[in-house]
Parts: structure tokens; C-alpha cells; sequence
């Protein structure tokens, strides 16, 4: 690759800065950290890359030194992953709006956005891409520019992110596996190997471009698999700068996204999920993976986790290992549950104090006290037979059994995962490379302090000093911590509403069911205090969970970890913590506080002077908590499901509509993957914050057993979400509706 001693940076009026802006200070350039990988002799390791001088930048004045990429003619090749010579592969594409014809006033803007635009595809292909610009054949003012990464560039980077790669072929014998004898029932269960082929395995190293000739180059088109040439081109384009004013300078395709002047940016799908591509050279993996994994008629069929990782990446492939093995062990909690509950309500007839609460001679001859203090009347024991009844269902002796089950199971499922991912990662090669991460680039543009290594004594920069990294810590930390007083706030609130609408609820009921059976039965006050107090739990729950993501990116951002990993780490424990308070402390209200303080007849206890505190039902808290869950959890999975089903669908259908503009008009592989709903810029972070709460056990004290007991997971109440590790409803939108960035970050990931 020739090297490139300049780059073209232009000089621009100042923008608006925002936080996900990449900037370099007034740093003198011997101390800048290096922005332009590709500049650097490719025998340099990444530590020694951020200590290489950055010299030679310059500014351009004229337009006339911009490299631009060729503007083609669509081949007519729908299914094409080829420039118009059909000899170099797209590895990424970047799309835009034609400033000239967008229909605006603000002509000044779409010039600076033209600009800024044509001064980092010039910096593109200075660096060694090489681009091609297709016009939209639905909407001209689209234009598509496709970028395809040279060998050269490849091995360039592949030595640079220490990418392992296949040194020679595999020839160790496999362990004979105990299961073997039963291969006639396993077999049904695996993937069709003469559909899906098994991939072959290799020793590996991380590459050199010295030592080329010792590593397995048959052939130089399929040496580096798509999802791999697809890691190393995002890797460019989040690095490469755009805009230089004042020795402050501006990079990444993220902030050019973000900022419109792109529209979006992505790797190509190779074919259709639902037909197969007409070009004979593709191998129709999406296509494979949809029929053979993610359609309904796979359900029962293991997970061909071999081809998912090289379709998608080591990332995306440990997400569904992992989920896989969730819910392989979460069918055996469910079934245990399930019988635990069923055994709960076959034997609610033969619970001995709800017997003596429904007998009229003794729960019926029991006088209870009035529960508030002016409207209330004196009512007997056995009005709450009905919820007794109900409550023996939870409390009962299979309930013991799911809780010891439950602890037994948790830590068989900590265990065999970690024996599990122990598999994986040597499988797949990914033991040593959690160290190897690189640098966030967010992280690269801030290191202008230089500091000496305790350990090495050699001289590093970092984006702040200790005293400065321990205030940004401590302002984290404390916005923190004012979130979770405000969600203990609006528990205090949802408190005071039980308190004011109890007495409301036992007066207007009482009018209003006028002794009629049904009413009286089900509808007490204690069960609409507790249903409505639910329902405005879940929406304040629901309010501030939205809200406090955004607060969480944006102070993880200020916190400014190093890597990727830190980055999400960070993150999770802010979201967990939080989300952790915010989705049980109304739980744990009812579970350890409801009904505890309540004084004694004649000296009620009151909340601020006026409310008095309420109380149980006389059989336990334990249904109204049961209530409680059901409703947050319910509500819950129910808005996932419109997010995560329903939208997208909407999207990507309407997308699909626009898409066709004539009877016969045939759209490039680009262009309909353009249109698919993006995968976000946190990735699969959701989805394992998702598991992470659908993994949580509940537990109380309840009084009367004096045990603890295990309330409610998610396997009582309907079957899991996930059938045999496969995605049954939302999941299979990723391979449908999503553009999955095939990045990995060569790691496994963690459960959290």
C-alpha cells in the first residue's frame, strides 16, 4: 500500500461541538496520539502506535486536490457484492443526500456538509480504500458510495488489531463425546450437514505481514471472511478525521452519521433471508441461516453457532451460544416450576387455615377491626376467604421446593456456562484477545496528557489526569446515586396514593357491591389499591427508565472509558443498578415493609401525620406481591414486544413499500439493505440487560412460614420467551429486518 505522509484536512467556520465529537486540543503534534493508523509501517504493534509522531498534516484550500470516488452506472445485477468490475468486494457502504438537490433554503449548511463530506472520502482513499458512488435508482437524491478495502490495507490493519487468522489446517483427533450411543436421537436435533457444512478448523496466530508465507493463503479473496473485512474497514472509517480548525480536528463515521451528513452506514447482507441469491459464486449463508435456524420449523434444532460467528462475528455469535444455553437450563426451571405450582393449585382445597377463614363458624364468627379510621366498618374474617384460597396456591410446600431448586439451579447454571464459554473461546480462538482491545478512538482523540508508567516507567497519554479522572468518577457517581433517590422518591409517592385511596376504595366498593357474591369476592380494596397502585408503578417505572438511559450514555460518555469492553461494563452497572431499584423497590416495599408497622387497635401508626399505615391482607402480603410482579413484568414484556416485533415490522414493511416503485423495478443489494431498521449504536447491550432482569429471583420473609420463599420467575407464569435457544418471535428480525454491523470485538462476552 503506498504510504501516505499527508492527509487532506480542510478548514472549516466552527460547528456546534457536541459530546461524541473526536477532537484534538492545542497539542503540540509530538504529543498528539495517532489518528491515522494506515500512516504507520505496518510492522508496528498498537502500543507502539500511539506513541508514532502525527506529522504532515495540512489543511487544503483548494477543491481541486480532493479525491472523489467514480460515480457507475447500476449494472442491473441485483445480487451483486462486486463494483461494477465485479472484482472487488464491497465491504462497506456509506450513504448520503445529494446536497444539490436536497429541497432546503439553507444552502450555506448543505455546502459545509459537502465539504466536510468530500474531505473525509478524499481522506478515504488517501488512505488506501477504494470507493464507487452509485445513484439511488428509487430516490436520485440517494447516492450509494460503496468502499472496498485492498489486500494491502487489509493486512495492513489485520497486523495493527491483531486479528488471528489460520496458520495451517486442524489435524487434532476430537474427544469421543459419552452422548455418542445416542446419536440416533441427537441427530435429529442437529443441522443438516450436507445443507450447513461444518466449518473447518485451523491453528491460528495473530497475523504479520513479515511471516505472510507461514499463515494459509490459498486464495486472497476468501483469506479474510466478510465479517472480518467488515470489522477492519469500520475500524478505518472510525478513525479517519474530516475537519481541522485550529489544531482541533474532527473524525469517525459515527459523528458524521449522527450529524446527517451521511444518512447511514453499513456492511452488505450477501443475499435475500428468503430466496437465494441468482449469483453462483455467493454463498447464500443469510439465506442458510434463516431456513436452517431462525424459521419456525427449526425450533427444535441446535444452533449452527459455527456459521453465525462467521457470518456475524465472535460477538454476535457468544450472544446466541449464550442464549442458547439460557434457555436450554430455563426449560428445566419452568418445568419445575410449572409442577410446583400445579401441585399449589390442586392442593388449595386442602389448605388448613384457609378452611378455618371460609368456615362460617369460625372465620365468619372473627371480627375484625375497621381498616381506616372514620368510613370504615367492622367486617368479618371470612370475607377474604376467596383471596385465601388464591393465596394457598403461592404459599404452600411446592413453594419451599421451587426456592431450594432455584438455589441449587442457579449455581449449576453459573458453572457449566463458565465450562461452556471456556469451550468457545478456544474453539473460536478468542482466549488471549480480551487484552489486545483497542482503544476506543472517543478515548485516542482526549490522550493529550503524558504520564510515566508505575510499572514500565515509559511514558503514556491518557485523556486525564488521576486528580481529574477521580472528579469525573465522583460526578458520575453522585448523578448516579440522584437517580435512585428519585425512583426511592417515587415509591414514597406511590406509598402515599395506597394510603389516600385504601379508605376511598373500602367505602365506594361496599356502596357499589351492594352484597352481591362476585364483587365481594374479587374485588376487595385491598386487590383495587394494590392493581391501580400497580399500574402506576409500571408507568412511573416505564417514564424514568427512558429517561435514565440517555442520562446513562451520557455520563458513561463523560466518564470516557478506554475500550469498548470498559465502555460496557460502565454502562451495564450504571443501567443494572438502576434499573435493579427502579423495577423492585416497590416489590421489596410490599415483601419486607408492608404491614410491618402498623401499631395496634387504638394506636394506628401514621404516615405524615395523616395516612394511616396500611396493612396485609390477613393471609399474607404474598398474592399482592404476586399481583405486583405480574403486572410490572407482564407490562414489561409486552412493550419489548411492540419495540422489538411490532415497530420494526411496521418499518421494514413500509421500508419494502418504498423500495418498489414500478412493477418490474429491480433495486441493488445495497438499496434494499438501506432500508432495513439499524441494529443501534450499543448493540447487543439491550438484549443482555433484557436476560439479565428476566433472570432475577424474587424472594421474601413471609411471617407466618417464617422460611423464604422464592415469589415468582418468569418459568410459573407462561413458557420462556426463548424456545431451544432459538429467538421465537423478535429474534429472528435481526436476520429479516436488521442491518447486524458484522463487528466483532474478538472477545467473548460475559453474562451479566
Amino acid at each position: 500500500m503506498p504510504m501516505m505522509t499527508r492527509d487532506v484536512l480542510l478548514e472549516m467556520e466552527l460547528e456546534e461541538d457536541d459530546e461524541e465529537d473526536g477532537d484534538i486540543g492545542n497539542v503540540p503534534a509530538s504529543k498528539r496520539p495517532l489518528m491515522a493508523p494506515p500512516t504507520l509501517p505496518s510492522s508496528l504493534a498498537l502500543e507502539n502506535l500511539e506513541q508514532t509522531n502525527v506529522s504532515g498534516f495540512g489543511s487544503l484550500k483548494s477543491q481541486q486536490d480532493l479525491r472523489t470516488p467514480e460515480f457507475e452506472e447500476f449494472n442491473g445485477k441485483p445480487d451483486s457484492l462486486y463494483f461494477n468490475d465485479g472484482q472487488r468486494r464491497i465491504d462497506f457502504v456509506l450513504v448520503y443526500e445529494d446536497e444539490s438537490r436536497k429541497e432546503t433554503n439553507k444552502k450555506g449548511s448543505n455546502e459545509k456538509q459537502r465539504r466536510k463530506r468530500q474531505a473525509y472520502e478524499s481522506n478515504l482513499i488517501c488512505d488506501g480504500l477504494q470507493l464507487e458512488a452509485t445513484r439511488s435508482l428509487v430516490d436520485d437524491k440517494l447516492v450509494f458510495v460503496k468502499v472496498h478495502a485492498p489486500w494491502e490495507v487489509l493486512c495492513t490493519y489485520a497486523e495493527i488489531m491483531h486479528i488471528k487468522l489460520p496458520l495451517k489446517p486442524n489435524d487434532l483427533k476430537t474427544r469421543s463425546s459419552a452422548f455418542d450411543n445416542f446419536n440416533w436421537f441427537t441427530k435429529l436435533l442437529q443441522v443438516d450437514e450436507s445443507i450447513i457444512k461444518p466449518e473447518q478448523e485451523f491453528f491460528t496466530a495473530p497475523f504479520e505481514k513479515n511471516r505472510m508465507n507461514d499463515f494459509y493463503i490459498q486464495d486472497r479473496d476468501t483469506f479474510f471472511n466478510p465479517a472480518t473485512r467488515s470489522r477492519i474497514v469500520y475500524f478505518i472509517l472510525s478513525r479517519i478525521m474530516y475537519q481541522v480548525r485550529d489544531n482541533v480536528k474532527k473524525f469517525g463515521i459515527n459523528k458524521l452519521v449522527n450529524s446527517g451528513i451521511y444518512k447511514a452506514a453499513f456492511p452488505l447482507h450477501d443475499c435475500n433471508f428468503s430466496t437465494p441469491s441468482e449469483d453462483l459464486s455467493c454463498p447464500n449463508e443469510r439465506y442458510l441461516l434463516y431456513r436452517e435456524w431462525a424459521h419456525p420449523r427449526s425450533i427444535y434444532k441446535k444452533q449452527p453457532l459455527d456459521l453465525i460467528r462467521k457470518y456475524y462475528g465472535e460477538k454476535i455469535g457468544i450472544y446466541f451460544a449464550w442464549l442458547g444455553y439460557y434457555t436450554q437450563m430455563l426449560l428445566l426451571a419452568a418445568i419445575v416450576g410449572v409442577a410446583c405450582f400445579l401441585y399449589g393449585y390442586f392442593t388449595e382445597d386442602n389448605c388448613t387455615w384457609s378452611k378455618e377463614v371460609c368456615d362460617p363458624n369460625i372465620g365468619g364468627q372473627i371480627i375484625m377491626c375497621p381498616q381506616c379510621d372514620n368510613e370504615c366498618p367492622f367486617w368479618s374474617l371470612n370475607v377474604t376467604c376467596e383471596s385465601s384460597k388464591k393465596l394457598c396456591i403461592f404459599d404452600s410446600f411446592g413453594t419451599l421446593v421451587f426456592a431450594v431448586f432455584m438455589g441449587v439451579w442457579v449455581t449449576l447454571f453459573l458453572e457449566f456456562w463458565k465450562r461452556r464459554q471456556a469451550e468457545l473461546e478456544y474453539e473460536w480462538d478468542t482466549v488471549e484477545l480480551q487484552q489486545e482491545e483497542q482503544a476506543r478512538p472517543e478515548y485516542e482523540a482526549r490522550c493529550t496528557h503524558v504520564v510515566i508508567n508505575e510499572i514500565t516507567q515509559e511514558e503514556e497519554r491518557v485523556p486525564f489526569t488521576t486528580w481529574g479522572k477521580c472528579i469525573r468518577v465522583t460526578l458520575c457517581a453522585s448523578a448516579v446515586f440522584f437517580w435512585i433517590l428519585l425512583i426511592i422518591a417515587s415509591v414514597i409517592g406511590i406509598i402515599v396514593y395506597r394510603l389516600s385511596v385504601f379508605v376511598i376504595f373500602s367505602v365506594n366498593l361496599r356502596k357499589i357491591s351492594n352484597g352481591t357474591d362476585p364483587i365481594q369476592k374479587y374485588v376487595t380494596p385491598q386487590m383495587a389499591t394494590s392493581i391501580t397502585a400497580s399500574l402506576i408503578s409500571f408507568i412511573i417505572i416505564m417514564i424514568l427508565n427512558t429517561i435514565y438511559e440517555k442520562v446513562a450514555i451520557m455520563i458513561t460518555n463523560f466518564e470516557l472509558p478506554r475500550t469498548q469492553t470498559d465502555y460496557e461494563n460502565s454502562l451495564t452497572m450504571k443501567m443494572f443498578l438502576f434499573q435493579f431499584v427502579n423495577y423492585y423497590s416497590s416489590c421489596f416495599y410490599i415483601a419486607f415493609f408492608k404491614g410491618k408497622f402498623v401499631g395496634y387497635p387504638g394506636d394506628p401508626v401514621y404516615w405524615l401525620g395523616k395516612y394511616r399505615n396500611e396493612e396485609c391482607d390477613p393471609g399474607g402480603c404474598l398474592l399482592e406481591l404476586t399481583t405486583q410482579l405480574i403486572i410490572i413484568m407482564g407490562g414489561k414484556a409486552i412493550w419489548n414486544n411492540i419495540q422489538e416485533v411490532l415497530l420494526p415490522w411496521v418499518m421494514n414493511v413500509f421500508g419494502r413499500c418504498r423500495t418498489v416503485s414500478g412493477a418490474e423495478k429491480i433495486t441493488p443489494r445495497w438499496e434494499q439493505d438501506y432500508h432495513l431498521q439499524p441494529m443501534g449504536k450499543l448493540g447487543l447491550f439491550y438484549e443482555y440487560l433484557e436476560m439479565s432482569h428476566d433472570h432475577c429471583i424474587h424472594i421474601r420473609h413471609d411471617p407466618p412460614p417464617g422460611v423464604l420463599l422464592v415469589l415468582l420467575h418468569p418459568a410459573i407464569w407462561g413458557p420462556p420467551r426463548l424456545l431451544n435457544g432459538r429467538i421465537h418471535q423478535h429474534k429472528p428480525l435481526h436476520l429479516q429486518y436488521c442491518r447486524l454491523q458484522k463487528q466483532s470485538q474478538g472477545k467473548p462476552i460475559r453474562w451479566v
